[in-house]
């Protein structure tokens, strides 16, 4: 039988990862969830694209805003979310997502069902390991994790919208 207690986790609590150009702070893995979500906040520098366009087979994503303003690639559509805005990412369709603006952003992402977090933990231990990654490297977990990874999109995507990515220098 599954105990479950009330917990709080203060705003300076959880697991904390880099996850390239944006970091992550583990809230809510799928063990917690009984595999139904998992909750991650991820804080985004100004100007900073977060990952490459993407699509995930297994998970629908929800990017609730905290600060800043969020532009979001979802197929053709470009959308800006600001503080307060949910942004619904459906399985099965090419997206990405970025800080749009010139402060720093943070957002609660949404993942269910849950144990995608796993990717970022293991995305988080290899980029640890120096940069910059093996590209095999990431597509062994991209594709553990039935996550399509489109690299070739990043030029294009900062060129689009004055963005930059990857981990500041220095």
């Amino acid at each position: 039988m599954l105990t479950r207690t009330a917990r709080v986790l203060a705003s300076d609590q959880g697991r904390l990862g880099r996850l390239g150009s944006i970091g992550v702070r583990f809230m809510v893995d799928s063990a917690d969830s009984s595999g139904s979500f998992a909750l991650v906040e991820h804080p985004i520098p100004p100007r900073k694209l977060a990952a490459p366009l993407h699509r995930h087979h297994r998970e629908d994503e929800y990017t609730f805003v905290l600060a800043g303003e969020i532009g979001v690639l979802l197929g053709d559509e470009v959308v800006v979310g600001a503080p307060g805005d949910l942004i619904f990412k459906p399985r099965g369709q090419w997206h990405t997502f970025w800080n749009a603006g010139s402060e720093p952003a943070r957002v609660l992402e949404i993942i269910s069902p849950g144990g995608f977090e796993g990717y970022f933990e293991q995305l988080s231990e290899l980029l640890a390991q120096g940069s910059p990654p093996d590209p095999a490297k990431v597509g062994v977990i991209a594709e553990r994790f039935g996550l399509d990874l489109d690299p070739g999109s990043i030029p294009r995507l900062t060129a689009e919208h004055g963005l930059t990515f990857g981990p500041d220098a220095g």
